[in-house]
């Protein structure tokens, strides 16, 4: 394993010496985070004929919490919530996308993503490497109505641009309406009025041709 420190897109045009020791910290995190706009996801845009990248999903996600919350099940803090959308996605900085129908590439995601964490946010000062932290995992444990809310959003964005492009990754080799029926229905726990409009979604899609139906007896 290589233990050798990661150079830092900051470390390209160093800060200058007398700058304040928390700004410096802060200004290389968000420096750093700008590797974001170059992960690329398995999502098609809907606006242009190319996928679209970490960033740009996680302010459609904010969006989406901005204009859909009145939907949820239980209030949410807005705020709260969007900011769980704008951080949840940054450890694929490091650890790099895993595609939602990806069985094998699923098996460590969580272990990379911890992993990413730990190092990404401790380039923060240390009070909000904690705060990020513990906002990062209360995303992934889903122990809260605004972390449920969240990772709603997550299933549902993509459900969107798949439909927009006639199917998208519902495309898959191997995967059917069925497949994403499972990996979508965690919208429920969120949202009851939500996850019917997704089902009719998907199943309109199923109608259409744009995923498989399972053969009888798959």
């Amino acid at each position: 394993m290589d233990d050798e420190p990661r150079s830092l897109l900051a470390d390209k045009t160093p800060f200058p010496d007398d700058l304040d020791a928390r700004l410096r910290a802060q200004f290389t995190f968000l420096v750093e985070v700008d590797r974001l706009k170059t992960v690329l996801r398995q999502s098609p845009l809907a606006a242009a004929d190319r996928r679209e990248n970490d960033a740009e999903h996680s302010w459609h996600l904010a969006m989406m919490v901005a204009v859909l919350a009145e939907h949820a099940d239980e209030p949410v803090d807005v705020g709260h919530t969007v900011q769980l959308v704008l951080l949840h996605d940054l450890v694929e900085i490091y650890a790099g996308d895993t595609p939602l129908y990806d069985g094998a590439a699923g098996l460590d995601q969580e272990e990379r993503g911890a992993a990413a964490a730990d190092e990404l946010f401790a380039l923060l000062p240390a009070d909000q490497t904690r705060r990020m932290r513990a906002l990062w995992d209360e995303f992934e444990e889903r122990r809260t109505p605004e972390a449920r809310f969240a990772k709603a959003m997550d299933r549902l964005q993509p459900l969107l641009l798949n439909w927009m492009a006639r199917g998208g990754t519902w495309r898959t080799p191997g995967v059917t309406a069925d497949d994403v029926r499972a990996r979508k229905a965690l919208i429920g726990d969120a949202s009851g009025p939500l996850w019917a409009a997704a089902r009719r979604l998907i199943d309109e899609g199923e109608a259409r041709g744009w995923s498989r139906s399972a053969a009888p007896g798959d």
